[in-house]
């Protein structure tokens, strides 16, 4: 019998997700990308919230770009993340306008690394993840590097996946160290996914 080996089957999905974002079309994703902006800011996780600490997306994931104005703009702390050279580590830093970021790592958009904007207490807050994939138990299909496998190991607050509905997916193998987030936003629903739920 052929081993199952995770990481080939973790690789191939990645290849699958990713085709099927490509393929979308852009007017499509324009709606879907503001009908979970609509969807996740009407939770009361959201509403509660006292900082949102979210990825800042690039072309292929859900647009967070729409939510860090929103939150902005609803008089909420928000929080990006800067990878730490030469580590697997993020930090995260407050920031008040998208305009303060600049592309980096993997040409992604972060925070300039200023200590004053460091943020060292999540109490308050709650986490936007991304992945290409996830389930509905809220297990993720991410991109491989393991940023966000090590933050939301120590991570308390409550974090939302969001995540286009043709990417969802009945049941993600996994791996030790992969973390279920407490809900996933799609354009169609909110899933909450823990067994002890914190509502």
């Amino acid at each position: 019998m052929q081993k199952f080996e995770i990481r080939v089957y973790k690789q191939e999905l990645r290849t699958r997700f990713k085709a099927i974002r490509q393929e979308m079309a852009p007017e499509d994703r324009i709606e879907s990308d503001r009908r979970i902006l609509s969807l996740l800011c009407n939770t009361w996780q959201y509403h509660s919230a006292d900082t949102v600490v979210t990825y800042v997306s690039t072309p292929l994931e859900v647009d967070t770009k729409a939510l860090i104005t929103r939150a902005l703009a609803d008089n909420k702390r928000v929080a990006v993340p800067y990878c730490v050279d030469n580590t697997r580590d993020m930090e995260f830093y407050y920031i008040s306008s998208i305009d303060e970021l600049k592309k980096r790592t993997f040409g992604v958009l972060e925070p300039v690394a200023e200590p004053k904007n460091l943020v060292t207490d999540f109490s308050g807050s709650i986490c936007i993840v991304p992945g290409l994939a996830f389930d509905r138990q809220g297990y993720r299909l991410g991109y491989g590097k393991g940023y966000y496998d090590r933050f939301l190991a120590d991570y308390r607050g409550f974090t939302i996946g969001i995540c286009y509905k043709s990417c969802m997916t009945h049941l993600l193998h996994r791996g030790r160290y992969d973390i279920a987030c407490d809900m996933v936003v799609t354009e169609n629903e909110h899933i909450l996914c823990r067994k002890t739920r914190r509502e």
